[in-house]
């Protein structure tokens, strides 16, 4: 991960903590690279992400999912029970 640090000078100890607390903020996701802001007494923080490589969707009820995992037991039926289109 790259991080970036303007406005100012930073310890290595107060970047690892900001790393950490993206890395815990956006779990799931790659970061890139971390921009830290140092604008007086406030910290502003931009992530940049890697791409991620599209897997599979799942429409339920109108929302998304990316794993069946995430469905309740009689969505997962109806799922398995959907016929599927010829591709």
């Amino acid at each position: 991960m790259k991080v970036n640090v303007t406005g100012g000078e930073m310890s290595v100890h107060e970047i690892n903590e900001y790393i950490k607390y993206v890395g815990e903020k956006y779990s799931g996701r790659q970061i890139k690279q971390l921009d830290i802001n140092i604008d007086g007494e406030f910290i502003d923080l931009k992530c940049h992400f890697k791409d991620t490589d599209f897997q599979h969707a799942y429409r339920s009820a109108d929302y998304l999912v990316n794993s069946m995992e995430k469905l309740n037991d009689a969505k997962q039926s109806e799922f398995s029970q959907k016929e599927r289109h010829k591709i």
